[in-house]
């Protein structure tokens, strides 16, 4: 049998924690009879390598799926480095997925996202130019689902960051509108404590918890499988 083990960042967050645990609870409710193992990059144990050693010990197979909304060095350092072996295989991470549009459209329309409010989309950011790529192609994607225009603001690593994504949108402003940001992250933690420093009135919640990220990640298994 093939394991799936799903690997995100690892957070000192409480509430981070839960939300991102909630995907893979998701996943073993859609699929219980799919062995689901939880890992992590950072902060957290147990490590990516250590879970995917004994997944396929004894000729075992196992799929990482990264619970990271787009490439960057963990996915192609950290995780390629853990499926170097007989055995296991990465898949994708989750972005860029339509479903993840739907999922950031719906958190904005839940904080009331009105016509005339100007909309800013938070990545964690990365240097790799691919992980720009899909955040631009999910920024395309809401743009459309949601008829105004959205700008992109990244936490790191990219540019230009969320505030001066948020001092450009305020400049942008016409009366009575708000500036809005679209949180494209999985979790409350670190870079979503930096977004509501950022300056916009009002923030959406993170993408997690939500059962469409558990389909996402099922597709990625079942595509690299």
């Amino acid at each position: 049998m093939t394991v799936l083990v799903g690997c995100s960042h690892g957070t000192d967050n409480t509430d981070g924690r839960e939300a991102i645990r909630s995907i893979l609870t998701d996943v073993r409710a859609l699929r219980p009879e799919l062995d689901v193992r939880e890992a992590f990059v950072d902060v957290q144990i147990p490590e990516v390598a250590a879970v995917v050693a004994d997944a396929v010990a004894g000729g075992g197979e196992a799929v990482v799926v990264p619970l990271l909304l787009s490439v960057g060095f963990h996915v192609r350092v950290d995780i390629a480095e853990a499926v170097d072996r007989e055995g296991a295989s990465a898949a994708p991470p989750l972005g860029p997925d339509g479903r993840l549009v739907a999922i950031l459209r719906d958190r904005l329309q839940a904080v009331g996202l009105a016509p005339d409010d100007v909309v800013v989309l938070a990545a964690a950011g990365s240097t790799d130019p691919a992980a720009a790529v899909a955040v631009e192609a999910v920024a395309a994607g809401l743009t459309d689902a949601l008829e105004q225009p959205v700008t992109i603001g990244y936490g790191a690593g990219a540019s230009p960051t969320v505030p001066q994504a948020v001092a450009d949108a305020r400049a942008e402003l016409a009366a009575g509108g708000r500036v809005v940001v679209a949180s494209y992250l999985l979790a409350p933690g670190y870079f979503h404590d930096r977004v509501l420093e950022a300056g916009a009135d009002v923030v959406s919640a993170p993408l997690a918890p939500d059962s469409r990220l558990a389909e996402i990640v099922l597709d990625r298994f079942d595509t690299c499988l």
